[in-house]
């Protein structure tokens, strides 16, 4: 019986879409703004960042997975809304973090 799945090409297996609970915790450590901080601004979009990089990756290789693709598009609408609030509330931490994530011109 068929499961309409393919197999995993060679190429991507390692390969992962979400990130890990380890890769995760090198994030807030390295963005956290106190100790316990998880949720700040800049934590939340250097984790996004994070995930929309990985999941870039996945869509060179997979072209037509369309439900992924949208799903990258949430996270950027996401990223893109908080990036605002920061620049609006604190403009030079603004600065300090797409410096720091390379995600500005």
């Amino acid at each position: 019986m068929r499961t309409g799945r393919r197999p995993v090409p060679p190429q991507d297996i390692g390969l992962q879409m979400t990130i890990t609970k380890d890769r995760k915790q090198e994030v807030i450590q390295g963005y956290k703004q106190s100790d316990g901080d998880t949720g700040s601004p800049e934590v939340q979009v250097a984790i996004l960042t994070t995930r929309i990089n990985n999941l870039t990756e996945h869509l060179r290789t997979h072209k037509k997975d369309y439900a992924s693709r949208r799903g990258l598009l949430a996270m950027v609408s996401r990223r893109r809304r908080l990036l605002d609030y920061m620049r609006r509330v604190d403009p030079q931490r603004y600065l300090d973090i797409i410096g720091r994530l390379g995600i500005r011109k």
